[in-house]
């Protein structure tokens, strides 16, 4: 008990110079990866654009913005976010720098290969990097009690959810389109800052057979055996100090005063005795019995 702080804060610490390293690893990674599809980047756009100047100044935009998604990317994930904006606008800029790399290079899959791959490996580094930040946090957050705001949905979940839908439009077309087009009218804006109201529910019609109960309806039914026995167990016997072993021979003989099977009635009173020691409600004892 006296070494779980000490043990969790030297884990805590060790995880953020491992993370240190981590970024700066990716520091060096996107340094490199940023000079060497430069030189990609900036021969197709010279040739569109015979400035020099214009064209280094354009052959760097996609690796900026790539590094400028990614450091939010990190700071969102430092507190638990999921950053979803941030890293697919990161990837998407490495997407560009990837097309301009491979319109740059030579035919064959070799030469594209060389020319594609510091972008690959960057993309692929950086949005992991983002989602071990996240966790380190998350876990952080659990370790220390913090509350976590709500995050959005991941990537992931929001393809997976993109896939059912597929699946669903594949399978039941008429109902899938029915909904999208019910939902797009309900949540999309009429006008700026304005939706279209709700339609009212229709009220239910009036039933006067469901109104009116009958007499006998109203008159408390008779508690069951089973309701009997733990009532009568009760207030004989504190259950919930009572040894599991001797529920058997109680129940056995309360049993035979409300006419009730041994089998039922050690099978009832036992998980009885055993939901009020462990603190749950019995399922058992809750419902209304009908027995007569």
């Amino acid at each position: 008990m006296t070494t779980t702080a000490p043990t969790t804060r030297h884990s805590v610490d060790r995880g953020r110079a491992w993370l240190r390293i981590a970024m700066t690893a990716l520091a060096l990674l996107a340094a490199a990866a940023a000079t060497v599809s430069w030189d990609a980047q900036y021969l197709l756009v010279r040739h569109v654009k015979h400035a020099p100047a214009i064209a280094a100044l354009e052959a760097g935009i996609p690796d900026a913005g790539a590094l400028i998604f990614a450091t939010l990317g990190i700071a969102l994930a430092l507190h638990a976010r999921h950053a979803v904006r941030a890293r697919t606008l990161n990837v998407a800029c490495v997407g560009i720098s990837l097309a301009m790399n491979a319109l740059a290079s030579a035919p064959g899959w070799r030469d594209l290969a060389v020319w594609i791959m510091p972008s690959a490996v960057y993309a692929v580094a950086s949005d992991t990097l983002i989602g071990v930040v996240r966790a380190w946090a998350v876990a952080r957050a659990h370790h220390t009690g913090q509350a976590l705001a709500e995050v959005d949905a991941t990537p992931m979940a929001m393809l997976g959810g993109l896939l059912l839908w597929l699946l669903r439009l594949a399978m039941a077309p008429a109902s899938t389109i029915a909904g999208f087009r019910r939902w797009v009218v309900e949540e999309c804006p009429i006008a700026p800052g304005r939706k279209a109201p709700r339609p009212a529910s229709r009220p239910r019609p009036y039933r006067a057979s469901l109104q009116v109960k009958p007499a006998h309806a109203a008159r408390p039914r008779p508690p069951g055996k089973q309701a009997q026995m733990i009532a009568i167990a009760t207030g004989r016997h504190d259950l919930a100090r009572l040894p599991v072993n001797k529920v058997s021979k109680i129940a056995n003989s309360i049993g035979a005063e409300v006419d009730l099977s041994p089998g039922t009635a050690r099978r009832v009173l036992l998980a009885h005795v055993r939901a009020l020691q462990n603190g749950c409600p019995d399922p058992d004892t809750t419902r209304t019995e009908t027995q007569p």
